[in-house]
């Protein structure tokens, strides 16, 4: 039975790991999915609901084990899928934040009411976005976000968009063209790690794979810190912003740790604003996609 992995490059890590075939060394048969190139699914409105696709296709054949940022887990959980947490990693306060030109006269949070915000709905983007809004006393209803993964960037330098949620590598891009400012930062308000997941069929029936898989994402992840110009170009040979992404490399923490009970309560208290408003239709208790014994698989 091949052990199938999903990767694209916003999880930095599977997509270093695919490409050094490090995993190959303890299980020959790996094959690996590009997430991008599976279908989309359902993609509902980003007033309605979050989108589910990465979740599902963990459940529908798609691959045995993930990586993502911290919403997809949550909006699988909410459809019912039984996932299991096997790590996260350190905060990335510096990957991105919520952003105007300049000249806007959007200030803070609060000024965001009525406004267009791009984001990449369904990601860790949506989960910022609304701690934000919660912090200024608004709610998702409160503003028109505009679901834009691929090209926010340009709506946000064209103009036709008043704030973005934006990340590294992107955020480079657009900071060497135009002067920005901060509505507010990543920091302080959440921790944005990374994470990795499965179902917890394949986590307590196919127990060696995902210590093989740990391990493996252990040793790239830390020959990604000591090489982060090599690690760069991995990345650069898919979209060729070599220097973007050796930035957003040299800022990010590299390396698996425990689902602790901090990360469980952040979790939580997005699953909890997703419910309230609206975005996913039951209330969950994301302790319950946490086994324990897998932090044993992290330690050295």
């Amino acid at each position: 039975m091949s052990l199938r992995v999903g990767y694209f490059p916003q999880n930095n890590s599977l997509w270093v790991l695919r490409h050094r075939r490090v995993l190959e060394r303890a299980v020959p048969d790996v094959e690996w999915v590009d997430l991008r190139d599976l279908p989309a699914g359902e993609r509902p409105a980003p007033t309605e609901g979050l989108p589910s696709a990465h979740g599902d296709h963990l459940f529908d054949g798609g691959y045995d084990f993930i990586g993502t940022g911290s919403t997809p887990p949550v909006t699988a959980q909410a459809k019912g899928h039984d996932i299991v947490y096997v790590a996260v990693s350190g905060p990335r306060v510096e990957n991105g934040r919520i952003v105007v030109p300049a000249s806007s006269p959007i200030q803070g949070p609060a000024d965001l009411k009525g406004r267009r915000v791009a984001l990449g709905h369904g990601s860790w983007q949506t989960t910022l976005l609304l701690l934000a809004l919660e912090k200024a006393g608004l709610t998702w209803r409160d503003i028109e976000p505009v679901d834009a993964y691929g090209n926010a960037a340009e709506l946000f330098l064209n103009g036709e968009v008043d704030a973005w949620v934006g990340s590294y590598p992107d955020l480079t891009d657009v900071e060497d063209r135009i002067e920005v400012r901060t509505v507010i930062a990543t920091e302080g308000l959440f921790s944005h790690r990374s994470l990795w997941f499965t179902s917890r069929e394949f986590a307590t029936t196919r127990r060696d794979e995902l210590a093989a898989i740990i391990a493996a994402l252990q040793e790239s992840d830390a020959w990604i810190r000591d090489n982060p110009l090599d690690a760069a170009t991995y990345f650069a040979r898919d979209d060729g912003e070599l220097h973007a992404w050796e930035h957003a490399i040299r800022t990010r923490p590299w390396g698996l740790n425990p689902v602790d009970a901090d990360f469980v309560a952040e979790q939580q208290h997005a699953a909890d604003l997703f419910h309230a408003n609206g975005l996913i239709q039951r209330r969950i208790t994301v302790a319950d996609a946490v086994l324990p014994e897998i932090n044993a698989l992290l330690t050295p």
